[in-house]
């Protein structure tokens, strides 16, 4: 989608804004070191230089895979300094999978953490010659380290338009190969300023990134917004869950973005009751449909913050809608309506807009909206058949425009006829005091095309059978959404970013 702006809205605009007017503000601090606005400005720049002088420029991808850390900020301003292209990089793939996005990305260079250097050995084998690696903190054989790319000449930071690609993020996707989404400076200005408006940011929230840097959850719905705003972010290496809680007490962090799986840690800490959380006014969630059990339990403990629960994608920067404030309770359960400048609609099968307590599929459109992926025309044309971005979720809308997502499209069971959503299932397994995770998928059966079947992990020392629960959600729903068959596991299987993989519990014995 093309937004007609005005030319050079670079992402190093904001940076240089706030380093011109703030220079000692501190925009990031990690392991002990603060960065201020002004020492990343310098950084990015000559970091900026170094990659131009080999060969980087306009239009060229810059791969990064990295755990958090300074340096993760510092590469995609100085990539984008050169009208450059940053790829964050899950760093939970194996090398077949990086290798894939570094090809078809085309990238130029790829900036690489130390420990993940042997997975990016094993990625990049036979591409040496034609992509420039740069490790971030010591020297390794084969590589350049990053500090010898920063030099003192100057190049003139590089004009964009709102059109330009600020990032590629490759879709970890369910099936088939992931998507590169290219989102441009304008979708990121624009989402910028969407949740600035939602959540009233200023410079002096000091807010906390504990998921990977990655993904659009700690990326954008923490860092580049609070970055947008002139305000502090403390970066995690990775998320563990009590370092999150320790940080909240000692630093007073006042926001922080959590995916359910990172929010079920939390709340398994012992002592999580008493700790002090005061500090904290908002929690953003995302990542999959939240129970209400577990949102009432975060409500509770962190009983000064704003428990914000959220929808969004990767393709849309994350964040189009948000649960308010004022609604937490007679709401529950919803995501909210759409932020700033996006709209949201629900369609049937045929493209045609439902009215209110019909189910269908999301769509959205507006300034923050990616404009398409990478090297595939077509899936760009499916994925904005009609002019609006389809998602693949399921979501209905009440009387007052909240949003309420009821399943993925391809999660829908099909049984004797009926359709059943496998949130509604899990939402009464969550009820179960024993349940700590749930998640329900279709089983084929020879009489009723799918029946639901259910995977539950259990909290610690909790007992209970699977005919208890059968029988605890016969209580709770039809005869024919009652899962069939419960099989126990340690953990439900995820993705980065934080979603249940349905398809391999499907794969496991039962499940299909």
């Amino acid at each position: 989608m093309k937004i007609p702006m005005q030319s050079d809205v670079s992402w190093c605009a904001v940076l240089e804004h706030h380093a011109s007017r703030a220079p000692n503000q501190a925009l990031a601090i990690f392991e002990g070191e603060t960065v201020t606005y002004g020492d990343m400005a310098t950084r990015a720049a000559a970091l900026a230089a170094g990659l131009h002088e080999r060969g980087v420029g306009a239009g060229d991808v810059v791969g990064l895979l990295s755990y958090n850390c300074t340096e993760f900020l510092e590469t995609i301003f100085a990539a984008n300094s050169l009208g450059a292209i940053a790829m964050p990089i899950n760093w939970r793939l194996a090398a077949p999978e990086v290798r894939y996005i570094l090809e078809h990305s085309e990238a130029k260079a790829l900036v690489c953490d130390n420990a993940l250097v042997a997975l990016a050995n094993d990625a990049t084998k036979g591409m040496e010659s034609a992509l420039l690696r740069a490790s971030i903190s010591e020297p390794v054989e084969g590589w350049t380290l990053l500090a010898e790319l920063r030099v003192t000449s100057i190049v003139p930071r590089a004009p964009v338009g709102g059109d330009d690609v600020h990032r590629l993020m490759y879709t970890s996707g369910t099936t088939g190969r992931p998507k590169g989404v290219m989102l441009t400076h304008a979708n990121l200005a624009w989402k910028n300023l969407a949740h600035i408006v939602e959540f009233g940011f200023t410079s002096a929230d000091l807010g906390l990134a504990c998921g990977p840097l990655y993904h659009v959850g700690a990326l954008d719905l923490t860092t580049t917004s609070l970055i947008a705003a002139g305000a502090t972010t403390i970066l995690h290496r990775v998320f563990d869950a009590a370092d999150v809680v320790d940080e909240i007490e000692r630093s007073r962090v006042t926001t922080v973005w959590l995916a359910p799986a990172m929010v079920n840690a939390i709340m398994a800490l012992p002592d999580i009751e008493q700790r002090d959380l005061s500090s904290v006014r908002l929690v953003i969630n995302g990542g999959e449909k939240m129970p209400i059990p577990l949102i009432e339990r975060i409500q509770r403990t962190f009983s000064s913050a704003w428990f914000a629960d959220a929808y969004g994608l990767t393709e849309t920067v994350s964040g189009d809608t948000f649960l308010d404030r004022d609604s937490l309770v007679a709401k529950l359960g919803s995501v909210g309506r759409p932020c700033l400048y996006l709209e949201l609609d629900i369609w049937d099968e045929e493209g045609k807009s439902l009215p209110a307590g019909e189910r269908g599929e999301v769509v959205l459109r507006g300034p923050k909206v990616f404009k398409g992926y990478w090297r595939d025309p077509e899936a760009t044309t499916a994925a904005f058949a009609g002019g609006w971005f389809h998602t693949g979720d399921i979501g209905v809308r009440d009387d007052d425009g909240y949003l309420f997502i009821v399943d993925r499209l391809k999660d829908m069971i099909l049984s004797g006829g009926e359709n059943i959503a496998g949130s509604e299932i899990e939402r009464v397994l969550y009820e179960h005091d024993a349940v700590l995770e749930a998640a329900v998928v279709g089983r084929p059966d020879d009489k009723w095309g799918e029946v639901p079947v259910a995977y539950v992990a259990l909290r610690p020392n909790a007992t209970v059978t699977a005919d208890e629960l059968i029988e605890h959600c016969r209580r709770e729903l039809a005869r024919y959404k009652v899962p069939k068959a419960v099989t126990f596991i340690d953990a439900l299987p995820r993705n980065p970013s934080g979603k249940v993989l349905k398809r391999d519990l499907r794969a496991t014995p039962g499940g299909s």
